[in-house]
C-alpha cells in the first residue's frame, strides 16, 4: 500500500483520502499505519468508523486503542450534515496544544446514491470549515473493490492529497471545493409531488399537512413529530427570511418520505447547520434542527434561491 507522500511540514489543514481493497483487511493496511504513527508521536487521535471496522482496528491495535478516540460513524455520519460538528468539537478540544489526527470513512459500501451525494458535499465543505484553521490530519478511506466508480472520483475531486491502490501518492489536486457542490441545484422534484404555496398564515395548517402525509407513509409517533417539527423549522425560516413565503413538496419513493421547502432567499454560508449549536446563527437553527431529526437533509443555495429537503427511511 502506498503510504500518503510530501509530508514535509505541515501547516494547517490536510484533508487526504486513501484508497482501499478487500473489505476490512485493506481497510487496516491502509488506517493502521497512520493511526500508530500518531501515537508513536503523542498526538491525539479520532476514528470514526462503522462498528465492524471499529472492533477490527481495536483488536489489530491492542492496548493502544484505549488512547484512540472511537466514534460510531453509521451513527454520526447517517446524516453527513452532523459530521463537521463533532470534527469541530475534537479539534476545538485538542487542536490548540499541536497537531491532531483524524480518519473518517462516510461512504460506506451500500450508502444509497443521494447519501453518497451528501458524502461529495460534507468533503468539499471540510475544506470550507478547515483550511483556515490549526494544525491537523485527517484521513478519509474508500473502498475502491466495492464503492461505485463515480464515488471513487468524487474523492478524487475532494481530497488534496489521495494514495493508495497503485496511485501515485499526492498525484492529484483538489479540483472542487465545499461552495461549488451548495451552490449546485439539486435534481427537480418530480412533477407528480403535493405543492403547496405558503405565508405566515398557513404554518398550522401545514404541520397538518406534513402529519397526514407521515400517516399515508405509515411513520410511528415519534418519527412522525420529528418531521413535522423540522419542515415547521424550515417553512418557519422562509417566512422570517425569505420575503415572507415559500413552497412545500412532498413524494415518496421506495426507500423514503421527502418533504422538501424551497424559497426565494439565498444563503451566503455553505456550512449552515453544521455549526456547533452555541455558534448558530439564528437563521441556520432551523437547518440544524433539521439536520438533528431527519435521516437525511439535503441544504442547496444559490442567488436565484434555497432548496431543504428532508429525507425520512421507510
Amino acid at each position: 500500500m502506498d503510504r500518503i507522500a510530501d509530508r514535509g511540514t505541515m501547516a494547517g489543514f490536510r484533508h487526504e483520502a486513501v484508497l482501499y481493497r478487500g473489505g476490512t483487511g485493506g481497510l487496516l493496511e491502509a488506517v493502521v499505519p497512520f493511526v500508530t504513527e500518531a501515537l508513536e508521536a503523542g498526538e491525539p487521535v479520532m476514528v470514526a468508523e462503522p462498528p465492524e471496522a471499529i472492533a477490527a482496528l481495536e483488536s489489530v491495535l491492542g492496548r493502544d486503542s484505549s488512547r484512540v478516540t472511537f466514534v460510531d460513524m453509521s451513527a454520526l455520519g447517517r446524516n453527513p450534515a452532523r459530521i463537521i460538528p463533532e470534527w469541530v468539537r475534537f479539534v476545538d478540544r485538542f487542536g490548540g496544544r499541536g497537531p491532531v489526527r483524524g480518519v473518517g470513512e462516510p461512504a460506506w459500501p451500500g450508502r444509497r446514491e443521494v447519501e453518497f451525494d451528501e458524502c461529495l458535499l460534507h468533503e468539499a465543505l471540510l475544506n470550507t470549515a478547515f483550511d483556515a484553521g490549526p494544525e491537523w490530519r485527517l484521513l478519509c478511506p474508500y473502498d475502491e473493490s466495492a464503492l461505485p466508480a463515480e464515488v471513487i472520483d468524487d474523492a478524487l475531486r475532494t481530497h488534496p492529497y489521495v494514495a493508495g491502490a497503485g496511485r501515485e501518492p499526492g498525484r492529484y489536486v483538489r479540483r472542487t471545493d465545499g461552495r461549488d457542490e451548495f451552490t449546485r441545484p439539486l435534481p427537480a422534484a418530480p412533477v407528480t409531488a403535493e405543492e403547496i404555496v405558503f405565508d405566515a398564515a398557513d404554518l398550522a395548517g401545514l404541520r397538518s399537512v406534513v402529519r397526514r402525509l407521515c400517516d399515508q407513509a405509515a411513520l410511528n409517533d415519534d418519527r412522525t413529530d420529528e418531521l413535522v417539527l423540522a419542515a415547521h423549522e424550515l417553512a418557519g425560516n422562509s417566512v422570517q427570511h425569505a420575503g415572507g413565503h415559500g413552497t412545500l413538496r412532498a413524494w415518496q419513493t421506495q426507500h423514503a418520505l421527502v418533504i422538501e421547502v424551497t424559497d426565494s432567499g439565498s444563503i451566503a454560508d455553505p456550512l449552515v447547520g453544521r455549526e456547533p449549536v452555541l455558534d448558530l446563527a439564528e437563521s441556520g437553527r432551523g437547518v440544524a434542527i433539521a439536520n438533528q431529526l431527519c435521516d437525511l437533509v439535503q441544504v442547496r443555495s444559490c442567488d436565484t434561491g434555497t432548496t431543504v429537503r428532508l429525507h425520512t427511511w421507510l
